[in-house]
């Protein structure tokens, strides 16, 4: 009976750290690293919030493609170009990152803060 408790623990812990640790192929940049890019005509930057939080704070030349539509749209996007990926704190971002990886992006990066560390 203990051996199988310490099997769920250790399961447990493994499951939290994956959740935290950098994915393969996902870049995490600051705000102040985005910036130097925003003028690259060939990076797409995506911003997975919802309409509302869009229309209320944006940055150009960020384009909204809310996290629940993103699955549905990612013919829109060219999975040759490097993505920028951004939200509220960079939760919401770093999901839609994964996704992307899982459906061939390779050049895709989450902005660490999200629009709340926006400097």
């Amino acid at each position: 009976m203990e051996i199988i408790q310490w099997v769920i623990i250790a399961l447990a812990i493994i499951f939290i750290i994956s959740r935290f640790m950098p994915v393969k192929g996902i870049t995490q940049l600051t705000s102040q690293e985005v910036k130097k890019k925003l003028k690259d005509k060939q990076v797409q930057f995506i911003d997975v919030r919802t309409p509302q939080e869009y229309k209320s704070n944006h940055r150009k030349p960020f384009k909204n493609i809310p996290l629940h539509e993103l699955a549905k749209r990612t013919g829109d996007l060219d999975k040759q170009k490097e993505v920028v990926i951004i939200c509220q704190s960079g939760m919401r971002s770093m999901r839609a990152a994964k996704m992307l990886k899982k459906q061939g992006f390779e050049k895709i990066i989450n902005v660490k803060g999200g629009m709340g560390a926006w400097v």
